[in-house]
């Protein structure tokens, strides 16, 4: 029989688990459960409706490099780089010391799972060190009454190093940044999606500009063509 406090320990640790856990392929199941279980912080956010459709923001999911491209040309800061691995993993970079690699690991309609490995240097985001992190991401989307919609979860686990005796004090002021950051981000990722669903001939000199081909192929082949 489990006393009342083992009982708590394990009802609190389902608690936690989130439930897609079950549909992601073994190896992923078993790292992003090792997140959940030595998570530091967890979060999440949702953003405003946005007058955009799923299909133009699956568009910019699939394309990364396309979508930083556009997020550049936004003049949204920081302005990311993207580069797509051979493995279909993808990362990006601000070149100012903040950069991170996503893998996605699950898919639906209306839903992805990312698994996050990321680093800040010292100095960027106002922090005192570096700080590495991993961390499980739960994307959801969808289109409600007032239109595009979208709702974000984050388990992230510090690097052991970051925990020292040294950095304990920062952790909340570490917490709060990085969650500060999150919910901008997913702001702006629905922001940059309105705007190239409303205008997107407006990013056709810009891109050009920019002189990434990739981003411009893209582009041109999802939004220009017919």
């Amino acid at each position: 029989m489990r006393t009342p406090f083992i009982a708590l320990m394990v009802w609190s640790l389902q608690a936690q688990t989130p439930a897609f856990l079950d549909q992601l392929p073994p190896a992923a199941q078993a790292e992003a459960l090792d997140i959940v279980k030595r998570a530091d912080f967890v979060f999440e956010t949702r953003t405003q409706p946005k007058h955009v459709r799923l299909a133009t923001m699956d568009k910019l999911f699939d394309h990364p490099v396309l979508g930083a491209a556009m997020w550049r040309n936004c003049q949204f800061v920081p302005g990311f780089y993207a580069f797509v691995h051979p493995d279909g993993a993808w990362s990006i970079d601000d070149t100012r010391g903040l950069r991170g690699t996503l893998r996605l690991v699950y898919r639906r309609p209306g839903q992805r799972v990312y698994l996050v490995e990321g680093r800040a240097e010292r100095g960027r985001l106002k922090a005192p060190f570096a700080v590495g992190a991993r961390m499980l991401t739960s994307y959801r989307y969808w289109e409600g009454k007032g239109g595009f919609e979208s709702h974000l979860q984050t388990w992230t686990a510090l690097d052991s190093a970051v925990l020292g005796v040294v950095a304990r004090p920062f952790r909340g002021y570490i917490k709060g940044r990085q969650d500060e950051f999150i919910a901008y981000i997913n702001g702006n990722v629905a922001t940059f999606g309105e705007f190239a669903e409303l205008s997107p001939r407006d990013f056709h000199g810009p891109l050009k500009r920019d002189g990434d081909p990739v981003a411009l192929r893209e582009y041109e082949a999802l939004f220009l063509r017919k």
